[in-house]
């Protein structure tokens, strides 16, 4: 378990520097994960305890949320300032998960669905 947490921090880690050595315009986190992402598709499945330890996590997603809402709710006078910005990326990104969520899913079924005759 140690040693999964301690992957999923390495790999935010080599994300934030990434970010922070390139000047990519993107958060540390994200580039973590797409770099766990790349080296679990490359390794082409997930570790059982590293699947464990992330299940985890996303059991208690609310509470790894929590930072993030106190400080928008910190920064409530400048979300007044500019709502319309704020509201639209928040529509959009809604929007944006939503296809990409609905592709994801076609695809799988797409790709299950010639194969849904095997199991029997």
């Amino acid at each position: 378990m140690i040693v999964s947490l301690l992957v999923l921090v390495l790999c935010q880690l080599l994300g934030e520097w990434l970010v922070r050595s390139l000047g990519i315009p993107l958060p540390g986190a994200l580039i973590g994960l797409v770099l766990l992402t790349v080296a679990l598709v490359v390794l082409g499945r997930v570790p059982q305890a590293l699947g464990k330890v992330s299940g985890g996590l996303l059991r208690n997603m609310m509470l790894l949320l929590a930072p993030a809402v106190v400080g928008l709710i910190d920064n409530m006078a400048r979300v007044r300032e500019e709502w319309l910005p704020f509201l639209v990326a928040c529509v959009a990104g809604a929007l944006i998960t939503l296809a990409v969520t609905g592709i994801v899913l076609q695809r799988l079924l797409r790709t299950a669905a010639p194969h849904a005759g095997e199991q029997a």
